[in-house]
């Protein structure tokens, strides 16, 4: 049964539990959980990098990256400033990099501005990273202008994996 994350879910929590371990009305694990990690900061020196955001799902637990997000000062200023040269993008999973958000020098989703869903799969225990590394002195296209500060922000949700065994009735 797809997981549709977006519908209201508030009777989830009313109705029975079915054997399946799913929420009968929308399909969301019965033990599922919201994750939501951000960080902002001051950019890193040129040759160093920064975890922006990061989440590592507990052992014998699956998910769902719902969202992306980055941030530059710059950015939120002047919503045109989407290009990042002298900065290097990068989502990682368990260490290795992952599409789209794999070198990229501009801002693919903006902090604050309803950005896309990625729905990218979790394997059970995944360890996810969002790193920005400063390749380059220049952080603009304009002079004069520059970025000062940078953020990323990391959403989904996580839930036990049936494949270690049935789901606990008391998990919450």
């Amino acid at each position: 049964m797809p997981v549709d994350m977006g519908q209201s879910y508030e009777s989830c929590f009313t109705a029975p539990a079915p054997p399946s371990g799913l929420c009968v009305n929308c399909g969301i694990p019965l033990d599922s959980q919201a994750f939501d990690r951000s960080i902002i900061a001051n950019l890193p020196d040129v040759g160093e990098q920064i975890v922006l955001a990061s989440f590592e799902l507990p052992a014998q637990y699956c998910g769902v990256l719902e969202h992306v997000a980055q941030f530059t000062d710059l950015n939120a200023r002047r919503a045109d400033q989407v290009e990042t040269p002298g900065l290097v993008w990068n989502l990682f999973a368990n260490g290795r990099a992952v599409d789209p958000f794999n070198g990229l020098s501009h801002i693919l989703n903006p902090w604050g501005f309803g950005s896309y869903k990625t729905r990218i799969r979790l394997d059970d225990g995944a360890r996810l990273e969002l790193v920005l590394r400063r390749t380059a002195a220049r952080t603009a296209l304009r002079p004069g202008l520059k970025v000062q500060q940078v953020g990323g922000r990391l959403v989904g949700w996580y839930w036990y994996n049936r494949a270690f065994g049935e789901v606990s009735r008391t998990w919450r």
